[in-house]
């Protein structure tokens, strides 16, 4: 069998794609209209409805629910936040452990009202296990380690290479880093869960609606506009493709590939009866899971970016990028090396200049917003839709200040990105200089960290 290229994601190629809902048959009028049916737009019109039942709620989505990062990632729920680092130096160290003390709860959030609405997204709460292959790997893995653990993390454990294997036995793993606070999802269930238990609860979403500007009071799109008080725009990844909005994230591909089942014995020698989400400490780094069909479903960087913040046609990839992830699949599991590849596909993530996610809504005008997640969106999206929840309720009166809207990403913002071709360049060269650090670090016995990706570090902005 050869391998199915695009098709939007494996996810849908094992779930089908929903039967689209009714677009935007022409004006209307709400209380809250959110831009974007993915996770943040569906998570906020979840906990809006069900705080303030009353609200007229309309999600206006460009193709269908999901179409977007929300249907295409690796399926990673877990405590990471884009940023927090940066929280920390702006405002103080207790003010970013808040928000990764949210984050942590976030895990167990999601897992919850899954379970409590009948939302099946094949969830395995087995927690995170990140791994290093070199000694600069293993130098970074345990500062790492050591400033999650300062950030709150006493249950987090550090392994050796013998308690690494243990859990997942990837070839050359030196050590890991283990947390509990992370679970496996199935994201194209999870995300057409969602839509359906929002439209139960009374939400409209009319989807093969594409938004072409958010103005104050109002949504524009071509079949008509929607106004309402608030506007909350969710698009992360595509976000540039608004008008005005070219810059202000810019959409980073992210391409993945899915292999067929391993047989039992293949899963004999990998282990991972823990269903853990696995990473390294790669600085163009891997992420994988054990779906719960028996694949490995694993995705890396690929083509970074593509020029004018154009974003991919419903997923395709590029075959050197299949074969460069199959060939990172075999180095870290010899066992599957005869296995075919199923399915591969790609999908972007919205990125800010400083790399730190953030959730705002304007006082004056009732426009908001929440992303920037860098891929790790896929619990980030349910705190910040519970946080764009508290500040819609305290700006319409209905609520006052909770411990969400005194977080640190509450009305952070951030310089543009830089025009084109200065940012095309900046990004292709960046991760090119990732790649041939990762190198050079697989070669080498010491254990710092290259100088050429310390420099791409800075440059970047990360």
């Amino acid at each position: 069998m050869g391998t199915v290229n695009g098709g939007i994601s494996f996810w849908y190629a094992d779930t089908g794609v929903p039967l689209p809902r009714r677009p935007l048959p022409g004006s209307e009028d709400a209380d809250v209209v959110i831009v974007g049916g993915g996770y943040t737009g569906l998570w906020t019109a979840y906990y809006l409805k069900r705080a303030a039942p009353s609200l007229r709620i309309t999600v206006l989505e460009a193709r269908f629910c999901g179409y977007g990062a929300s249907g295409r990632n690796g399926g990673w729920l877990y405590n990471g936040v884009a940023g927090r680092d940066r929280y920390a130096a702006l405002h103080g160290h207790r003010a970013a452990l808040a928000l990764q003390q949210e984050m942590n709860d976030t895990v167990g959030e999601v897992v919850r009202v899954a379970g409590q609405e009948g939302i099946e997204a094949d969830i395995h709460h087995g927690g995170v296990l990140e791994v290093a292959y070199s000694p600069a790997q293993s130098a970074r893995l345990e500062a790492y380690h050591a400033a999650e653990v300062s950030f709150g993390e006493e249950d987090r454990l550090l392994l050796d290479a013998a308690r690494t294997a243990d859990r997942v036995r990837v070839a050359g793993a030196v050590g890991g880093t283990w947390t509990p606070h992370g679970a496996r999802v199935h994201p194209a269930k999870l995300v057409r869960g969602l839509a359906a238990v929002v439209e139960r609860l009374g939400v409209t979403v009319h989807e093969g609606t594409p938004v072409t500007a958010i103005r104050p009071g109002r949504a524009e799109t071509a079949g008509g506009t929607v106004r309402a008080p608030y506007v909350l725009r969710c698009t992360e990844g595509f976000t540039a493709g608004l008008h005005g909005q070219r810059r202000t994230w810019l959409p980073m591909n992210s391409s993945m590939i899915a292999t067929e089942p391993l047989p039992e014995p293949v899963w004999a020698e990998i282990g991972w009866e823990g269903r853990e989400v696995l990473g390294d400490m790669a600085h163009a780094y891997v992420y994988a899971q054990r779906t719960a069909d028996g694949r490995i479903a694993l995705g890396g960087r690929g083509v970074p970016y593509r020029f004018g913040s154009r974003t991919d046609s419903d997923g395709s990839t590029s075959p050197a990028t299949v074969a460069a992830l199959r060939e990172v699949l075999v180095r870290m599991f010899p066992a599957a090396a005869g296995a075919g590849v199923e399915h591969a596909w790609s999908g972007v993530l919205g990125v800010p200049r400083d790399w730190c996610a953030s959730v705002h809504l304007d006082h004056g005008t009732g426009t908001g917003w929440a992303g920037g997640y860098v891929g790790s969106g896929v619990a980030t999206s349910n705190l910040a839709a519970r946080t764009l929840r508290d500040l819609v309720l305290l700006d319409s009166g209905q609520g006052g200040p909770t411990a969400l809207t005194a977080l640190p990403w509450v009305g952070h913002r951030v310089r543009r990105w830089e025009p084109e071709p200065i940012r095309w360049a900046a990004v292709r060269g960046i991760y090119a200089a990732y790649r041939g650090a990762d190198r050079r670090e697989a070669r080498g016995r010491g254990a710092a960290t290259d100088p050429v990706a310390r420099w791409a570090d800075r440059l970047s902005g990360h």
